[in-house]
C-alpha cells in the first residue's frame, strides 16, 4: 500500500505507531518497523540515556525506518534532541509545545521532522517553517488530548496543507484506516490497538482492563483546565473528575495524578493507576502480535477501500 508518507519514510504500509508514555519502547518499536510500519520510540517521561540505550536496542532488532517522539514540556527535550541528531534515528515526533524552533537542527541532521498539531493553523505554520509531514490528532486519542475530532481535523486541515498527513485518534481497525485514506490523509498513526500486541510491556492488568472495557468506558480527566487526558474509568478517574467538578485547587487536582500513568501503565494497578486509551475501545479484544496487527488493519482497510464504490447499491 504506497502513499506519499511510505514514500517519504521508505516503509512498507501507511502505519505509524503513537508513541505511548512508558510502553514504547525498543521490543514494541522494531517490532512494528519489522512488519512493515514505522515503529516509535516515546520518551516522556524518561532520561536521554534511556531513550538513547533503547535507540540502540531498536537498532540492533530492526534495520527499519523507526522514530522517536519528544513532549516539548519535558524540561530536558533540548538535551534529547541534541543525542537524537547523535543517534541519527529517521524521524522525530514532537508534540505538546511549540516544535518550529528544533526544525533545523534536526533536519541538519537528516532526520525528518513530523510534528503533532490539534488545529488548522498550526498545521499551516509547521508546513511553512519546513515540516517533512505533520499527525493530527483528535480527541478520541488516548492520553492527552486537544479539543477537536478526528472527524473535523480531517475535515478542516487536509483540504489546505500540501504536505503528508497523518490521520491520529480514535483509528483502531482497517475500517478506521480505510476513512482516513478516503478523506486524503497519506497514513495513520495507531496507539491504542498496539497496546495489546504480544511484543508490548503493558502490564498484562492494564491490558485485560481495556479488553473487558465497553465503548462508554472512556474518560477525560482535567478537559475542564485545559489538559485533559483519556483513560479508562476507574477509582482514581471518579475521584479526580469529583474534585475537578468542585471547583478544587490545581494542585490538589496535580497531586492527585502524578506518578499515575506509570501505576496503571507499568505497575498494574489499574484502580489508582490510568490506563491510557483511545475511545474506540469495542475493537479491542485480543492480544496478538503486531505483525497480526498489521496484517488485519491492512487487509480490513483494502477490502473497505474496495468496497468504497458499491455504496448505494444495495
Amino acid at each position: 500500500m504506497k502513499t506519499r508518507l511510505t514514500e517519504l519514510l521508505g516503509i512498507k504500509y501507511p502505519i505509524i505507531q503513537g508513541g505511548m508514555a512508558w510502553v514504547s519502547e525498543a521490543n514494541l518499536t522494531s517490532a512494528v518497523s519489522n512488519a512493515g510500519g514505522a515503529g516509535i520510540i516515546a520518551s516522556g517521561g524518561r532520561d536521554v540515556e534511556w531513550v538513547r540505550n533503547e535507540i540502540r536496542k531498536t537498532k540492533k532488532l530492526t534495520d527499519k525506518p523507526f522514530g522517536v517522539n519528544i513532549v516539548l514540556l519535558d524540561k530536558d527535550k533540548d538535551e534529547k534532541i541534541a543525542m537524537l541528531c547523535e543517534e541519527k534515528v529517521d524521524f522525530v515526533a514532537l508534540g505538546a509545545g511549540n516544535p518550529v524552533p528544533y526544525f533545523q537542527k534536526l533536519k541538519d541532521a537528516g532526520i525528518k521532522v513530523i510534528p503533532v498539531v490539534p488545529s488548522l493553523k498550526l498545521a499551516k505554520r509547521v508546513e511553512e517553517s519546513g515540516a517533512d509531514a505533520l499527525v493530527i490528532e483528535g480527541m478520541e486519542a488516548g492520553g492527552h488530548i486537544g479539543t477537536l475530532t478526528t472527524m473535523a481535523l480531517l475535515t478542516n486541515v487536509i483540504p489546505d496543507i500540501k504536505i503528508p498527513v497523518i490521520a491520529a485518534g480514535g483509528i483502531a481497525d482497517g475500517r478506521g484506516m480505510a476513512a482516513a485514506l478516503l478523506m486524503g490523509a497519506q497514513g495513520v498513526q495507531i496507539g491504542s490497538r498496539f497496546l495489546l500486541a504480544s511484543e508490548c510491556m503493558l502490564h498484562p492488568k492494564a491490558k485485560e482492563m481495556i479488553i473487558q472495557a465497553v465503548d462508554t468506558d472512556s474518560v477525560v480527566t482535567g478537559y475542564s483546565r485545559g489538559h485533559g487526558v483519556r483513560g479508562l474509568r476507574n477509582v482514581f478517574t471518579d475521584k479526580y473528575l469529583e474534585l475537578e467538578r468542585s471547583g478544587a485547587p490545581e494542585e490538589e487536582l496535580n497531586n492527585l495524578a502524578t506518578g499515575t500513568a506509570r501505576l496503571g501503565l507499568v505497575d498494574g494497578d489499574v484502580e489508582n493507576g490510568l490506563v491510557h486509551v483511545g475511545q474506540s475501545l469495542v475493537p479491542l479484544k485480543e492480544i496478538k502480535s503486531v505483525a497480526e496487527i498489521i496484517d488485519e488493519l491492512i487487509g480490513v482497510a483494502q477490502e473497505t477501500l474496495r468496497n468504497a464504490g458499491n455504496l448505494g447499491r444495495g
